[in-house]
């Protein structure tokens, strides 16, 4: 089956050991064992491995420190767990980069903010609780990343952003193709420069010296074979621990949170190995770990049976039922009462935090008017670079027909009505009707400051239709404390030395909430943090 590169995952031909370009296509399949068998794990002896960099986890940053590394002449070895490489790294839209050669190009002065801007934008957002010289070299070192990237041949659609003028910083890269063709990228120049990449190979443990300095891992295949690699230098990139339900219960203060009416879903890929690996090996040689409790909340998504991710990358009549639940109409409550400027729809983390803070659910209201003008002129903000504004919502009746068949889209005649399908007091849902049809004449709302633009009156008579919308998640944003050089480092800030930590696998860029203003912050970091690692681990381990 062929598929384009916007698809699920990268998934390479089954072979333990890819040194030459074996690649096939993206598709939802089971993981096999390496022979395509599916067979039981039997002992499969040792294999002791040499090599300059050793990296544990084949996605953005994995794949960006092994190929600078081997750019560098450096011998490099990655163990992926999955039998495909790039994992979440295949969907970002976009990446963060600022001061890069783009930018200059455009010559748009939207696009001309400086590192300093951004660094200050984000130490505000976060209130200085953060590693604060961390976030500098990542912002200081992304535009140069963006140009490493364009070098190696990926191409850019262009400069995009969520937000109005007067607040983006303009940093939003996006790649044709998505994050998929540069995992592709990548790799192809990995493999072609001698870069040795294991399948279906999870990094065990760490090997460490009498020193206590990290020489090496040990892996260990689905047959059983184990793989002993000394390296100069080691780097986790395994993702964070998105998938890891333990670990999310310990760490995370929203997944525990009381009087939530639902709770917070995950979306990411299908086949997901981001299970803490990486962070917990290094916590196991006594390094720090920071901004655990934090996830990069993403809301807000309709109430499916079906993963969230569908709503990303799924049909367009389910896409499109998402950008109309993120539509600047009437959002309510499980009150009946306005919560949020709907206004600003696409900011997903704000909308994750103030879901947050009223149960965990809300619902987005229209009327036929307002649904038909999404489906006759497309929406009025946009979802990501999903569905964006001035594209024609054609399938939005399709997917209303499924969401009324699934639970997540009522219609009624009457708002009384709606409002005990949605399980809301009908009094109440109607009096914020009338509030927000009084803030519709005067052009003005003085309760959230929805844009005039924004403010619609219901008509008199329904139809009217009811999303109900929750949480979701998409990345955990704690992980190990590191130095500017990507060094892990302990509760003293000393250097765990030969242990470097890369991608989501760090901590400390977060105080309490993903900062959004920094578009495409995770993957843009994953990237760099890679390159910064795999640089510095040249530069130092082995030029002794």
């Amino acid at each position: 089956m062929s598929v384009d590169w916007e698809g699920e995952i990268v998934w390479l031909k089954h072979s333990r050991l890819l040194s030459v370009l074996t690649l096939l296509s993206f598709v939802a399949a089971p993981c096999l064992a390496a022979d395509g068998t599916g067979g039981a794990k039997a002992d499969g002896g040792s294999e002791t491995i040499t090599a300059d960099i050793v990296i544990a986890g084949a996605g953005l940053s994995g794949l960006a420190a092994g190929l600078t590394g081997v750019e560098n002449g450096a011998k490099v070895v990655i163990f992926e767990k999955l039998p495909g490489i790039g994992g979440a790294g295949n969907y970002p839209e976009g990446s963060f980069g600022i001061n890069s050669r783009l930018q200059k190009q455009s010559g748009d002065p939207r696009y001309n903010k400086s590192p300093e801007e951004a660094f200050a934008a984000g130490v505000e957002f976060h209130h200085w609780r953060l590693n604060s010289a961390l976030l500098s070299t990542l912002i200081r070192n992304s535009g140069d990343t963006m140009d490493w990237l364009q070098d190696e041949g990926i191409k850019f659609k262009g400069i995009k952003t969520m937000f109005p003028p007067e607040k983006s910083l303009g940093v939003w890269h996006i790649y044709e193709g998505h994050g998929a063709r540069v995992v592709q990228t990548m790799y192809r120049k990995f493999a072609s420069l001698g870069g040795q990449l294991y399948l279906e190979t999870p990094v065990k443990s760490l090997l460490t010296g009498k020193d206590g300095r990290v020489i090496g891992i040990v892996a260990e295949d689905a047959h059983g074979k184990k793989y002993n690699v000394y390296a100069k230098g080691v780097i986790l990139a395994t993702g964070g621990f998105a998938s890891n339900q333990a670990m999310l219960q310990k760490y995370v203060t929203d997944i525990n949170a009381k009087g939530m009416l639902a709770g917070v879903r995950y979306r990411g890929p299908l086949i997901d190995g981001r299970t803490g690996d990486g962070i917990n090996m290094a916590m196991g040689q006594g390094a720090a770990v920071q901004s655990m409790n934090v996830l990069a909340g993403n809301a807000p998504y309709l109430d499916t049976k079906e993963p969230p991710i569908y709503q990303f990358n799924g049909p367009d009549s389910l896409k499109q039922m998402r950008t109309a639940l993120s539509q600047p109409f009437l959002w309510v409550n499980q009150h009946g009462d306005r919560f949020y400027n709907e206004s600003l729809g696409s900011a997903f983390v704000d909308v994750y935090n103030a879901i947050t803070a009223n149960g965990g659910v809300m619902y987005s209201v229209f009327d036929e008017n307002m649904k038909n003008r999404l489906v006759n002129e497309g929406p009025y903000t946009p979802f990501n670079a999903i569905v964006v504004v001035g594209q024609k919502m054609t399938a939005l009746d399709e997917g209303l027909k499924k969401g009324l068949e699934g639970g997540y889209a009522f219609k009624a005649d009457t708002i009384p009505e709606l409002a005990k399908m949605i399980h809301v007091d009908p009094a109440a849902l109607e009096a914020t009707m009338s509030k927000i049809n009084a803030y519709a004449e005067a052009g003005k709302d003085p309760d959230f400051g929805r844009k005039p633009e924004h403010l619609f009156k219901f008509n008199p008579t329904g139809p009217y239709y009811a999303l109900k919308g929750i949480r979701a998640f998409f990345l955990t944003c704690g992980g190990v404390k590191v130095n500017a050089s990507m060094q892990a480092v302990n509760d003293r800030d000393e250097p765990i030395p030969g242990l470097y930590v890369t991608g989501q696998d760090m901590g400390g860029l977060s105080d309490t909430s993903y900062d959004l203003l920094l578009e495409g912050e995770a993957s843009g970091f994953a990237l760099t943090s890679g390159r910064l690692a795999a640089r510095n681990i040249v530069t130092t381990e082995l030029a002794k």
